[in-house]
């Protein structure tokens, strides 16, 4: 299944889109709120397996319904080597089926890793902010 395309602000009002990934892996991850205990954990969790990922030639973006000002703060404070992006209206998670029923704020805790040619490979839910990293780690880094 093809990974619905996407077009969004990252934190600093520049545009990024699925597409600019062409030809690698992406994971793509969806969370509640920026600088909110859980999504921070998570996003330290990406933070510090980042060079593994990077060295397995996959990118990392986290999406959120916060504001660039918001997720500039939030990349900051985090030290976040990687794009958040602005999602308003939750036009992006909804396509992804990541927004629904509540979890936190409307939004599940999703994660897909889509593959070079723009392909669904894998998704993964979670519910709690930890473990998510370590499970797409030994899923596909083999960790």
């Amino acid at each position: 299944m093809q990974a619905p395309d996407f077009t969004l602000l990252d934190q600093d009002c520049r545009p990024v889109s699925l597409s600019d990934y062409a030809g690698r892996r992406v994971v793509v991850y969806f969370y509640p709120r920026a600088m909110t205990p859980g999504c921070s954990l998570q996003a330290r969790d990406f933070r510090d397996s980042y060079q593994e990922f990077l060295e397995a030639g996959m990118a990392v973006v986290g999406i959120s319904g916060d504001p660039p000002d918001r997720l500039a703060k939030f990349r900051q404070r985090e030290d976040l080597p990687f794009p958040l992006l602005y999602d308003e209206g939750h036009a992006v998670a909804e396509a992804y089926g990541a927004w629904g029923v509540k979890k936190l704020f409307g939004l599940v805790r999703t994660t897909f890793v889509v593959g070079p040619d723009g392909e669904l490979e894998k998704g993964f839910s979670h519910h709690r902010a930890r473990g998510l990293v370590g499970d797409l780690k030994r899923d596909l880094l083999g960790d």
